[in-house]
C-alpha cells in the first residue's frame, strides 16, 4: 500500500515548488510519520535555495534524507516533527523529531526518529536540530566557569548557543548583532546584548554565527590574549576576508571551525548523533527557547516563504511550517 504525500522541492535556484509524491508502506524496521511541523533553517536553507552551495561541498552538505543533487532539483531540509502513524507499538501515536525535509508524510528507519519528551509543543520541538548544533559547539569550545563569552550573530543558532552558555555558573555572556530588535530575545534567554560598536573586548571565547566577514573579524578583535573564536557560520560560495596581521600572532589567538555533521571529538568516544539529538530535545524542556519561534506559514505557501526568507523580505529567527492532516 502506498500513501499520498506532498513535498517541497527546489526546482531552480530561487524557485521552489510543491510536488505530489507516493510514500511506500513502512517495512518491519521503519516508521510512517505524518508531519505536523517543520522549520526553515534560515542560514543554510537560504544558501541552498539560492543555489550557493560550492561544488566542492556538494557531498559534505547533503542532508540525511535529501533527494536530488545540488544545485537542483533537490529536496532539502532537516527540521521536522511529526506523529508516527505506523511502526513499532511503542512509537505509534508518539510525537518524534526527524532530520527530514519539508514533506507531509514520509517513511524512515526507526533509528532515524527520536521521541519528543512529553509536554514539548511541536513549535519548540522543531528547534531540536538547532539546539543540537549548539550542544556540539559547546563540546568543541569547552567554556569554563567564569569565562567571558561573546556570541556574534543573534539568529537561531547564536541565540541557542547563548542560552546554553548562560547556564554555566559565573559566565558573562553577551550577544552581538546589527539588529537592535534582537536585544529582547537575548534578554529573554538571560544574555546581555550589544550592537557591534559597543561590544565588550577582552573575551576568553567568541562564538561566531553571523556568516559575514565583518562578524568574523570582530570576533577576532574582541578576544583576550590566547582567546579562541569558534566559527559556526557556513559561508556557501562567499569569499571571506580577514586581517590577520598586527597582534593576531603575538597574542596567540585561535580561530576554530565547528560543524554539526560529526559529533565533537570531545564526546565522539561515547556519544552518537542520536544521543546528541536526544540531549537537545531534553534541553528543549526549557520554555525560554520559545522566543526563537518568530512566525509560521502553511505548507502550501512554502515556495513563497522560502523566497522571502532568502532575500530578506521576511525577517525571522525560526519560521515554522504548519501542516493540515491528509487522508
Amino acid at each position: 500500500m502506498a500513501f499520498r504525500a506532498r513535498a517541497f522541492w527546489l526546482r531552480a535556484p530561487g524557485v521552489g515548488e510543491i510536488r505530489a509524491v507516493q510514500v511506500a508502506a513502512p517495512g518491519p524496521d521503519e516508521v510512517l510519520v505524518r508531519t505536523v511541523r517543520s522549520a526553515v533553517s534560515r542560514g543554510t536553507e537560504s544558501l541552498v535555495f539560492s543555489g550557493k552551495v560550492p561544488v566542492d561541498q556538494y557531498v559534505a552538505m547533503r542532508a540525511p534524507f535529501q533527494e536530488g543533487d545540488f544545485p537542483c532539483p533537490v529536496k532539502y531540509g532537516y527540521l521536522n516533527v511529526g506523529v508516527v502513524e505506523d511502526g513499532p507499538a511503542d512509537l505509534v501515536d508518539r510525537l518524534v523529531f526527524c532530520l527530514y525535509p519539508h514533506q507531509t508524510r514520509y517513511v524512515v528507519p526507526v533509528h532515524a526518529v527520536v521521541p519528543v519528551p512529553d509536554g514539548i509543543h511541536p513549535d519548540r520541538a522543531v528547534l531540536a536540530g538547532t539546539v543540537e548544533t549548539a550542544v556540539n559547539a559547546l563540546w568543541d569550545a569547552a567554556p569554563l566557569i567564569g569565562d567571558r563569552v561573546t556570541v556574534i550573530g543573534g539568529g537561531m543558532v547564536g541565540l541557542a548557543v547563548a542560552r546554553l552558555l548562560v547556564g554555566i555558573p559565573g559566565t558573562d555572556v553577551e550577544v552581538v548583532d546589527l539588529d537592535e530588535g534582537r536585544r529582547s530575545a537575548a534578554a529573554a534567554l538571560g544574555a546581555d546584548f550589544a550592537l557591534p560598536a559597543d561590544a565588550r573586548p577582552g573575551r576568553d571565547l567568541v562564538v561566531h554565527a553571523s556568516a559575514s566577514s565583518s562578524g568574523l573579524q570582530l570576533s577576532i578583535d574582541l578576544l583576550a590574549d590566547e582567546g579562541t573564536v569558534l566559527d559556526l557560520s557556513w559561508y556557501g560560495d562567499t569569499a571571506v576576508s580577514l586581517h590577520l596581521g598586527g597582534a593576531f600572532h603575538s597574542r596567540r589567538l585561535t580561530v576554530r571551525a565547528s560543524q554539526v555533521g560529526k559529533v565533537s571529538p570531545a564526546r565522539s568516544h561515547r556519544c552518537s548523533t542520536t544521543d546528541r539529538l536526544a540531549l537537545a530535545l531534553d534541553l528543549l524542556q526549557d520554555p525560554a527557547f520559545d522566543v526563537l519561534v518568530s512566525g509560521s506559514s502553511p505548507f502550501e505557501d512554502l515556495p513563497d516563504v522560502m523566497a522571502a526568507l532568502a532575500d530578506g523580505r521576511l525577517p525571522a529567527l525560526c519560521h515554522t511550517i504548519t501542516y493540515e492532516q491528509e487522508a
